[in-house]
């Protein structure tokens, strides 16, 4: 498949009830090994793809280093690829666009773009994230690619208090509708795990709704049930490999570190 058809492909694995599982990688060698275990398609998760290189999450990491990254993996398989883009790298919604331009030229045909303020509190204002998501959507068709706008809601994630989530759901909702007007594909409400109130969500919203996979989130197939088109891992899978690894370093070196 050339470009454009990848990026078909991927959108058209957005079912409600039936959910795309991406298990979120972070290079080249864990793409081809997530690929090889039957993946369909592949994203990254920033804070894996930032540990991965020495640098901390929050776009600490290089765009042109984040850019290479994306040209190696991929050129390491077939699958469409979806990259976590955070903030675009730029609050303003040109200059975000001409970097999310360089992801298309590097193979990319989804992105995660989030409503935080990188390395703020809160979340941007309704109309300034629709801006920055229209300069985005207008830029991919000039490009004549249908690039998959996963966008992200960080207002679950910093609520810690989950006994508070179900008093933001409006909010989600209308940023949802509102983010679905501006050309985003789908919706990610990562630190959710409710399920009734991701079922809520799912009814509400005119995109594909995305759930992270967490400790304590429901299994696949209630997220299935509740009407979840996309499931992603975030920074888990790294996080598990790395413990596994630091345990087997561990054991060579009589413990740990002193």
């Amino acid at each position: 498949m050339n470009q454009e058809e990848r990026a078909i492909a991927f959108t058209a694995l957005h079912r409600k009830g039936d959910p795309v599982v991406l298990y979120n990688i972070w290079d080249a060698g864990s793409a081809r090994c997530v690929a090889e275990a039957g993946a369909k398609a592949l994203a990254t998760g920033s804070w894996s793809v930032a540990a991965a290189h020495g640098f901390a999450d929050g776009q600490k990491i290089p765009l042109a280093l984040l850019i290479e990254i994306v040209r190696e993996i991929v050129a390491a398989t077939e699958l469409p690829l979806s990259v976590d883009f955070e903030g675009a790298y730029s609050e303003d919604p040109a200059q975000g666009a001409a970097n999310a331009a360089e992801l298309i030229d590097a193979g990319a045909i989804g992105i995660n773009f989030e409503d935080q303020i990188v390395g703020k509190a809160g979340v941007h204002a309704i109309d300034k994230q629709t801006a920055r998501i229209r300069a985005i959507r207008e830029m991919a068709e000039r490009q004549g690619i249908p690039l998959f706008i996963n966008a992200r809601t960080d207002l679950f994630l910093q609520e810690s208090d989950a006994a508070r989530h179900a008093g933001l759901m409006d909010e989600a909702i209308s940023r949802a509708e509102a983010y679905a007007e501006a050309g985003a594909s789908g919706f990610f409400a990562p630190g959710l795990a409710d399920r009734e109130l991701i079922a809520r969500l799912c009814a509400a919203s005119p995109l594909p709704v995305n759930v992270m996979m967490k400790p304590g989130a429901p299994d696949l197939e209630t997220l299935a049930a509740a009407g979840v088109g996309r499931v992603s891992y975030g920074p888990f899978p790294y996080r598990a490999m790395i413990a596994w690894l630091r345990g087997e370093a561990e054991k060579v070196y009589g413990g740990a570190v002193k």
